[in-house]
């Protein structure tokens, strides 16, 4: 028996069932049934049969026998070569080079301890990518004190690709908590974290653009200030850089710092002036409030300040925010103090002594910070307050206002560049936020061994280095502004930053112009890992071929992966 296909002229063909046969030695056939009306799938089906072939269910011949999430991995391994960073770390291929990539990844997909990562590297292709399957913790460790040995040579190599002369660099530092008590490095100090525990200081230098390129790491308390001059040597020694423009806030280029920056010829400096210092520019008449009548900026002088450049600011909806901010301040202390009050005043047989009310009004002072603008009169079982209203007017005059200090003449920096770039200091904000949030997660800090915490920061500003191209890429499908350059070089340098026509559109309507969702950097990853690597069996099982399928992309993943520079798979 077979199936034939009869064609009709202008109808679709028909499909019968015949059989054939011989009669008085001649082959005949003779129609046993008329299959036009079966689908096409059970008419093939039937007709493999037929010519012999033994047909098994599906689940005995395709079987998936395990599904790894691979498109983040190949998106941020794409990224990684795309930017050069193996011959970055290492010009040959070795295992060092192959972990440390590993962790340098695994620190953007998911990050975890160095114990964790070994488990995760299982959960993905990444492992297999790499070829670490095998990996056991402590080659891991092994990695990060190799790593460190290389450090400095890598950071030279970042240095040459995007530093040049006359080139400015942003620096700030930043503190994490430290979890235990055998680390060196672990100190009680100004714990950025806002915790009571020990902590370890790191310092961040970038690029204009905020570009990670090198990080040092210092013990707890450790000064802002005092770790400038390891970012000179590092500036002009280490990157040979002899013209430069350090870019740094007031609480790190402080007087002394920069008088000392102004002993090395070719190291600019540009910074901003704390408030004392501006208090003293109104006293004396060289910084009055009718500057800003026409423009919120100009350009002033002072013989406290020789050879700087001063350009004075101001910004009203920052002095109402101080405004408010200090009102607030203001009043939740004297909501303390009232409390105070009508406990001395019940104290009638046995009245609080003056050291006890002392005790307790100066713990409401050092909470709220504002004692400076309370005097107080406390005896025993007395105890009253007002406010020190001209030194509350003095501090008013001073809302809103900054004064941006610089070394660089105005041929090479504008009055409004000048503000554009230290407030380019945001960028290094963000690579701490960054750092420091779910991105990259670089505390908790477990690590014991003073080189290994170096290590792990290390490997984390590498992460940032690819998280951070990896964000300038997919802008157009992030909550960000993809012409941000564009926008600060246009916009007003000292009023409040706002988002473009095209950036409000998108953010309001969480869609891009092409209609695809909009993301954070983390859901967009976690779309990419829906792209899976199906490791798949055909045949029965004592005779199985196995074959890799990955999953057709989507739409968005399509556009990600081109944004990327890269092909998806399969």
């Amino acid at each position: 028996m077979y199936i034939a296909k009869v064609p009709n002229r202008d109808s679709p063909p028909s499909y019968l069932l015949r059989e054939s046969y011989r009669e008085n030695g001649k082959v005949k056939n003779r129609t046993l049934a008329n299959l036009t009306h079966l689908p096409l799938e059970q008419i093939e089906l039937l007709s493999r049969v037929l010519k012999g072939e033994t047909l098994v269910p599906a689940d005995d011949a395709f079987r998936i026998t395990r599904s790894l999430p691979h498109g983040h991995v190949q998106a941020v391994l794409g990224m990684i070569r795309r930017l050069g960073l193996e011959p970055l770390i290492a010009s040959r291929p070795c295992r060092e080079r192959d972990l440390v990539v590993a962790m340098i990844a695994q620190r953007i997909l998911q990050p975890s301890s160095k114990l964790a990562a070994t488990r995760l590297w299982q959960t993905t292709t990444l492992a297999e990518e790499l070829g670490v399957v095998d990996t056991e913790v402590d080659e891991l460790y092994a990695a990060l004190d190799w790593l460190l040995l290389r450090q400095t040579r890598i950071e030279n190599k970042l240095a040459k690709r995007h530093l040049a002369e006359g080139v400015r660099v942003l620096y700030d530092i930043s503190s994490s908590s430290y979890f235990g008590r055998t680390c060196v490095l672990a100190r009680l100090g100004h714990n950025r974290d806002g915790r009571d525990l020990p902590c370890i200081v790191y310092g961040v230098l970038t690029d204009a653009q905020g570009r990670p390129i090198a990080v040092d790491v210092y013990p707890g308390g450790t000064g802002d200030p005092t770790t400038v001059p390891d970012q000179v040597e590092k500036l002009r020694g280490r990157f040979g850089l002899e013209r430069v423009v350090l870019v740094g806030d007031r609480g790190m280029l402080t007087q002394a710092q920069i008088d000392k920056l102004r002993t090395r010829p070719g190291l600019g400096w540009l910074s901003a002036l704390r408030s004392k210092a501006i208090g003293k520019l109104i006293e004396k008449g060289r910084l009055e409030r009718s500057l800003f009548d026409e423009r919120n900026l100009a350009e002033i002088s002072s013989p406290d300040f020789p050879k700087e450049r001063l350009v004075a600011c101001f910004n009203p909806l920052l002095a109402e925010r101080r405004r408010r901010k200090r009102e607030e301040l203001l009043a939740a202390t004297e909501k303390k103090f009232a409390r105070i009050a009508a406990e001395v005043n019940r104290r009638t047989k046995t009245p609080l002594t003056k050291a006890e009310i002392g005790v307790k009004a100066g713990k409401v002072l050092n909470k709220y910070k504002v004692g400076k603008h309370f005097a107080l009169a406390i005896e025993d079982g007395r105890f009253s307050w007002q406010r020190k209203l001209e030194a509350i007017a003095k501090e008013a005059a001073l809302d809103g206002i900054y004064v941006i200090r610089s070394s660089e003449p105005a041929e090479d920096l504008s009055a409004d560049d000048a503000v554009r770039h230290y407030k380019g200091l945001a960028d290094v904000e963000r690579a701490f936020r960054t750092l420091k949030g779910l991105e990259l997660l670089v505390r908790p800090i477990h690590h014991r061994v003073e080189d290994r915490v170096r290590a792990h920061l290390f490997v984390c500003l590498l992460a940032y280095y690819v998280l951070w191209h990896m964000k300038q890429a997919w802008a157009p499908l992030l909550f960000a502004d993809e012409r941000l350059a564009e926008h600060r070089a246009e916009r007003d340098p000292v009023a409040p930053a706002e988002p473009a026509d095209e950036v409000r559109e998108k953010k309001a309507e969480r869609r891009t112009a092409e209609g695809y969702a909009v993301h954070s950097f983390r859901t967009l990853l976690a779309e990419l890992g829906t792209q899976c690597r199906q490791t798949c069996q055909l045949g029965d099982r004592d005779s199985a071929i196995q074959i890799d399928k990955i999953t057709e992309p989507t739409g968005l993943q399509t556009e990600a992966f081109r944004l990327l520079e890269q092909e998806p798979g399969p």
